[in-house]
């Protein structure tokens, strides 16, 4: 089926013209119902989405398009573990890292509830050692910092959750993370460090990830002084992988490498082993709060009706405003410092899932697929790109993120925190009118030549559409009910406007390209490149040579 020939998306196309003629202080001012009506109150946080664009009648179609797109019946053999995967042949059970998928699904003859609970429970018998002092280093000084050394899937998502999660931090053991193949970070983060009492985590799905590979050689190296090379590999390193033969032959040990499967994408990866260093910093209890807030989800999603299903109704709007009216951005807003680095994730997990432009029918997308997502904390935002929200011709949706209880006891500061959050979204949602801007400046005392001239300048637009995501208190169990939430999300997307959300082909080709072009910065074989890409290694080549020149000389 071609979604685009639905009599939903002809409706919907044809609503876009009366809608964005249609200003979201009428919708309010028609329906003194709507905040009540547009919004949902979930066990860990409230979704207030009252300000969209939308009407009635607009979301009839959404979830008439919704329905039309076999959201529910995509969604239960995602659950079921049909490989919905296609391109890469896997099911996509992320869902049973948390205990959301049924105990008969298996995959490759391996049951993968049992399988999952089995590396959980070794997972949890690692942090418990750990955290009572039973894992040492060469000389047997106790481990005392942990670094993660990873990329993409296997850093941000723990990154981003430890972060969050600092409130909750357990145990005398830091952790650390790494990256970035430049050698910068790395050092910079090994020269605070004792090697005596640092254990390293390679992170790596596949273990061929040239970046975390170049790093864990590197971290051996440091440690080089402290003993033989089998003796550091098998007591300052651990693994984390769905390849742990690899593991194996790098050196590291079956009984300090922990296991995660094919089916788990690596941006949805933080709920298997890759969560390691979250069990590690939060305690595995925490980390286990953390999956069952995302279990939790999990249900409300498989369970709760197409109109009152959180993840369902946000996947309708951002395909509502990307595909149908011609909004391609979408900014993320976290007003809560722990949430600092949630933009960065999602931006992660929803680009790189549904940034494509193939259908699943092999046809190239006739319409936009996917927003470009960004922002960062609210608060930074104000006083940086805010400017940009409220008088840009561009109009950006936004989600807003905030809770009701703060993360530490300072008096007054939550309660600034949140007027600024509710205020920026009521700016954005009514703006201030021409008419507004001349009584505004006329009651202080201008004369009508100065009104005229600068009343344009203040005049602010308004009905830019955004949600807000108030969450009762961040935790280890709302924060992973909040991520699930996106990840459905993206996953309701990908379904609605036919596409793979799955793979990550775009990914693999620069790595294919980068591994090409490694030794030709040394060779300087540059015969089969194009001109640009020829003249830049050359230029790298010949500024190398000049400055080692000059150091001999010197």
């Amino acid at each position: 089926m071609d979604i685009t020939q639905t009599q939903s998306w002809r409706e919907l196309e044809a609503l876009t013209g009366r809608m964005r003629n249609t200003h979201l202080r009428d919708l309010f001012a028609t329906d003194p119902a709507r905040a009540k009506r547009y919004s949902l109150e979930l066990p860990s946080f409230l979704l207030d989405y009252s300000k969209n664009l939308v009407d009635d009648g607009v979301f009839v179609n959404l979830l008439q398009l919704a329905r039309e797109a076999e959201v529910e019946r995509w969604r239960d053999r995602m659950f079921s573990g049909v490989p919905i995967n296609r391109t890469e042949g896997r099911p996509v059970l992320h869902p049973a890292l948390r205990g959301s998928v049924a105990g008969e699904v298996s995959w490759n003859g391996e049951a993968v509830a049992a399988a999952v609970e089995a590396e959980l429970h070794r997972l949890k018998g690692f942090v418990n050692l750990l955290h009572n002092g039973g894992l040492s280093g060469c000389t047997g000084k106790p481990v005392t910092d942990v670094v993660n050394l990873g990329v993409g899937g296997s850093h941000l998502g723990p990154q981003m959750v430890i972060e969050a999660l600092r409130e909750f931090r357990k145990g005398g053991v830091d952790v650390h993370f790494v990256s970035n193949v430049d050698g910068a970070q790395l050092t910079d983060v090994l020269q605070r460090l004792d090697p005596e009492t640092t254990l390293f985590l390679v992170s790596s799905k596949t273990f061929s990830t040239l970046e975390t590979l170049t790093n864990a050689q590197s971290a051996l190296e440091w440690l080089q002084p402290l003993g033989a090379r089998e003796e550091l590999l098998r007591r300052h390193f651990v693994a984390v992988t769905a390849s742990p033969e690899r593991a194996r032959a790098f050196g590291i040990e079956a009984d300090k490498t922990f296991r995660f499967w094919d089916w788990v994408g690596g941006r949805f990866s933080v709920w298997s082993a890759i969560g390691l260093p979250v069990a590690i910093a939060v305690g595995f209890d925490g980390f286990r709060a953390l999956l069952d807030g995302a279990a939790e989800m999990d249900r409300h999603f498989q369970q709760a009706p197409l109109e009152e299903n959180a993840p369902v109704l946000m996947a309708l709007l951002s395909v509502w405003y990307c595909t149908f009216m011609g909004y391609p951005a979408h900014a993320v807003l976290p007003y809560d410092q722990a949430l600092h680095m949630l933009p960065a994730y999602l931006q992660q997990a929803e680009m790189e899932s549904n940034g494509k432009s193939t259908t699943r029918a092999g046809e190239e997308a006739a319409y936009a697929t996917g927003p470009l997502i960004w922002g960062q904390l609210g608060i930074n935002g104000q006083h940086a790109f805010y400017q940009y929200l409220h008088q840009s011709p561009a109009i950006v949706p936004a989600d807003f993120v905030g809770s009701v209880a703060p993360g530490h006891e300072l008096e007054g500061h939550h309660e600034i925190l949140l007027a600024n959050m509710l205020a920026q979204s009521q700016a954005l949602m009514n703006g201030v009118s021409r008419e507004e801007v001349v009584a505004e400046l006329t009651s202080r005392g201008l004369d009508q030549a100065e009104v005229a001239a600068m009343a344009p300048f203040k005049v602010h637009r308004g009905s830019r559409p955004s949600n807000t995501i108030l969450m009762k208190k961040l935790t280890p169990h709302s924060l992973g009910a909040l991520i699930a939430l996106y990840e459905h999300k993206i996953f309701v997307q990908g379904v609605i406007l036919q596409i793979y959300s799955f793979d990550q082909w775009g990914v693999e080709l620069g790595k294919g390209l980068a591994a090409a072009l490694q030794p030709k910065l040394e060779s300087g074989d540059l015969r089969e490149e194009d001109a640009s890409t020829a003249r830049l290694i050359e230029y790298y080549r010949q500024a190398k040579a000049g400055a080692a020149k000059a150091e001999f000389a010197g």
